[in-house]
């Protein structure tokens, strides 16, 4: 009978020693939370083994130098992250925060700049170098429309083949073409042939 007690006494402190194991691995798992996303961007928690910091504290409050062992033990108190914001000063300068909100605020930010930033797009009008007076308009026109949008177009003149001996026509027409949207437009640089195609690339005129 005392065996068979003390056996279901072993056993039950292994499985509290079990649960304890747990539950400090949890604790740990928590205040480390930033642990491994940390190493490519910021030195937290225990990454940090510098003798002396600055330390910053949540509220931007200057709380002086302090071992390193004494910052992370202010900031697991109040259950937020040692962050290295300054690792070349001397001493390096660290921040107390929610290190995993810091990273979601970061993230946030980057996502709405990309969302904001205008994408510039290159828009082709293309032409016959026979193209009559009232289809040249329309392309102007549309040219226009681009540029004031903000994006950029690629005029190009495309010779048929009885033409593409007299690459002047192309020249002449696309002067003309530049002269017509020079209020909306600027052109980057000399056309070029492109195969049987003459080109040219035209930027939105800044302070229109």
């Amino acid at each position: 009978m005392e065996n068979k007690a003390f056996g279901l006494f072993c056993v039950m402190v292994r499985v509290q020693n079990v649960l304890c194991s747990f539950f400090v691995c949890q604790i740990l798992y928590e205040k480390r939370r930033c642990f491994g996303i940390s190493s490519n961007v910021h030195q937290i928690n225990e990454e940090i083994r510098d003798k002396e910091l600055r330390v910053i504290d949540v509220d931007g409050n200057q709380l002086g130098i302090l071992s390193a062992d004494e910052a992370l033990k202010i900031a697991f108190e109040k259950d937020l992250d040692l962050v290295k914001i300054a690792p070349q000063a001397t001493p390096p300068v660290c921040r107390i925060m929610d290190y995993g909100k810091f990273c979601s605020e970061q993230t946030k930010r980057a996502k709405e700049a990309k969302k904001n930033q205008k994408v510039i797009e290159i828009k082709e009008v293309r032409m016959s170098s026979t193209i009559d007076t009232h289809d040249f308009n329309v392309k102007v026109n549309q040219a226009v429309k681009f540029l004031n949008g903000g994006d950029k177009i690629k005029v190009s003149v495309r010779f048929k083949k009885r033409t593409l001996a007299h690459p002047q026509f192309g020249e002449e027409l696309l002067a003309k073409f530049k002269d017509a949207i020079s209020e909306a437009g600027v052109v980057d640089k000399p056309s070029k042939m492109e195969g049987r195609s003459l080109v040219m690339f035209v930027s939105p005129k800044v302070n229109k």
